[in-house]
């Protein structure tokens, strides 16, 4: 049962991560810390996430724009790395009600991020690159300041999704790393449930690729957002 609720999680997430932009850990990550320890969950999620950017790049494969996956993903490697070794540092409840107050925060960014405009140049998508990777590596969710950086580049909706992913191929391939190397690991169903979460990202990510320009991301970001900030306030208050 258990890998069946997983499962359904990771198709949601997927689904809705591909189309906003956010990616599959901003929606997983804040319900799985509530029944497994924070370090496990950001690993297992990192994975099916590493996973999910490789269908974002395979699906929406129209094109990139190099010069901001040189310059996003190179810094972003760098800052995923400090992130991810940052969080394998942290105690326990430490970490849950920094996370807390992250995903609060995070949330009304979401809310309000249709006023912020960063402006289209090579300093913006460097500093995008360095605090979408940190945060990347130390909570495992960092698509949405990626995707407000990204977006002031006016990039076509295919080939944004694409950088995206491939930006995120090269921040989460350096966190697993970085993880794995640190001690972390998964319970043993766990590792063979990845064998049913992966295909199903794939099925969420295909899905998202049908209703791409049918849904209005604004939507999405508003629900996202009220749910982030609910699980964000109950692990600041009661980690």
């Amino acid at each position: 049962m258990e890998i069946v609720l997983l499962a359904i999680l990771t198709f949601v997430a997927a689904t809705i991560g591909t189309i906003t932009g956010f990616g599959t850990s901003t929606l997983m990550i804040p319900v799985l810390v509530v029944f497994l320890p924070a370090v496990e969950a950001i690993f297992l999620v990192a994975i099916i996430h590493w996973f999910g950017d490789l269908w974002k790049v395979t699906l929406f494969r129209a094109g990139f724009s190099w010069r901001l996956l040189l310059l996003f993903g190179g810094v972003g490697l760098a800052a995923s790395y400090l992130g991810a070794f940052v969080s394998l540092g942290t105690g326990e409840d430490l970490l849950m009600r920094v996370l807390g107050a992250f995903l609060a925060l995070y949330a009304l960014f979401l809310i309000f991020q249709s006023q912020f405009k960063a402006p289209a140049g090579n300093v913006a998508a460097l500093f995008g690159g360095a605090l979408s990777g940190f945060f990347a590596g130390m909570f495992g969710i960092g698509g949405a300041i990626r995707s407000a950086f990204l977006s002031a580049f006016d990039l076509p909706k295919a080939v944004y999704i694409a950088t995206a992913g491939a930006i995120g191929l090269l921040v989460d391939s350096t966190r697993i790393v970085t993880y794995a190397w640190g001690g972390a690991t998964l319970p043993e169903d766990l590792w063979y449930g990845l064998l049913v979460f992966i295909p199903v990202s794939f099925v969420g990510a295909q899905l998202a690729k049908r209703i791409v320009d049918r849904v209005p991301q604004r939507s999405f970001r508003v629900v996202v957002a009220v749910f982030l900030f609910l699980i964000g306030g109950k692990l600041l208050l009661w980690p």
